[in-house]
């Protein structure tokens, strides 16, 4: 078992991580009933997209001999109606202030392109990457 998640009311779940005891609260959002105190079930979904990203670039980083501590990430989720879904990610990647060659480019950028969520995103869901580079 992965998680156990459990409803508190009024809109609001608890997860817990079964290994770590880790917990996550969601609660709905405003828009859609909730009080927007927490990380909506779909803020999640669209913030496990760069978090997955920054996870698989990190190893590709330590395989490669290159330093991406301190990566951000700013994340925008995008609904639509008819029905209520995702229909677009946006994840801004700002890389810390170094420069880094092509080829640490190339590495990190085929990383972030092919972490495990990336490839379980729909394909009608549009994802749109864009990687800051401070020169």
């Amino acid at each position: 078992m992965t998680s156990k998640v459990s409803y508190t009311g009024n809109l609001r779940t608890e997860a817990i991580h079964i290994k770590s005891g880790s917990t996550i609260i969601t609660d709905a959002p405003v828009d859609n009933n909730g009080k927007g105190e927490a990380f909506s079930p779909t803020d999640l979904m669209a913030t496990s997209l760069a978090s997955c990203m920054m996870t698989i670039m990190g190893i590709a980083a330590r395989n490669h001999n290159i330093d991406m501590d301190n990566t951000e990430a700013e994340v925008l989720k995008i609904m639509g109606e008819n029905p209520r879904r995702v229909t677009g990610i946006n994840v801004k990647l700002i890389m810390p202030p170094m420069v880094y060659d092509a080829k640490a480019k190339s590495i990190l950028i085929h990383a972030a392109e092919n972490c495990p969520v990336m490839k379980s995103i729909h394909p009608d869901i549009e994802v749109n990457l864009d990687i800051v580079w401070y020169e």
